[in-house]
């Protein structure tokens, strides 16, 4: 969803900057490119020791309550598309292409994206508190929205725009369209890298469905 769907990563960025100047310190960069497709503990794990403060449970809660707060006023202005998103949703529903949304963003800001993104437009949604902490890299969140749809995870592509993500996606077994949005992303033997969603020949994908069903 963020970096994919819609270019919520920035917001993230300054929700992520807001708690660090609020505890007395600063996000490094590289910090924060490490953080993107992460989950909210491991980035708030990561945050907590950016700013110097011990990474206790208490802290990681306390600091995912503030972060979540205050992306949920983000969200509320509303979130931009990324290029091509739209028409790639609706392609994929006109073609008849189970769609799930993965996204390591918890359940009550992706019930605030999909005001955005449309509910109807994915068969389910498997959100990062929904995994039994077996988020991305770990292939749990993509296995599971295999099982859910009743699908092979090798039919399926997934489309991800970070490394975590991608190495969820290619652990799972998935084939993997890699678009790149705030951090670059290497070739490698299960991906097909993309500029954009625009650059997806999504009535190919169809036929491939097609034929597998």
């Amino acid at each position: 969803m963020d970096g994919t769907l819609v270019d919520s990563e920035k917001l993230w960025t300054i929700a992520l900057d807001d708690y660090a100047a609020h505890r007395g310190g600063a996000l490094t960069d590289a910090t924060r490119e490490a953080m993107v497709g992460s989950n909210m503990t491991r980035s708030m794990r990561m945050l907590l020791t950016d700013v110097g403060v011990p990474a206790t449970e208490a802290e990681i809660d306390a600091a995912a309550s503030w972060v979540a707060e205050r992306m949920a006023e983000l969200f509320a202005d509303g979130l931009p598309w990324r290029p091509g998103a739209q028409e790639a949703l609706r392609r994929a529903r006109a073609l008849g292409v189970p769609v799930a949304l993965v996204t390591s963003t918890i359940r009550s800001l992706t019930e605030m994206a999909l005001e955005t993104l449309g509910r109807d437009t994915f068969d389910l949604t498997v959100c990062g508190d929904e995994v039994d902490g077996r988020n991305k890299p770990d292939p749990e969140p993509y296995l599971k929205a295999a099982r859910l749809l009743g699908v092979d995870p090798a039919a399926c592509v997934a489309v991800e725009d970070s490394p975590t993500g991608v190495a969820s996606a290619e652990a799972a077994g998935c084939l993997v369209i890699a678009i790149p949005c705030e951090v670059p992303l290497p070739p490698g033997p299960h991906r097909v890298l993309r500029d954009s969603l625009t650059d997806v020949d999504f009535d190919a994908l169809g036929e491939l469905f097609a034929r597998a069903a």
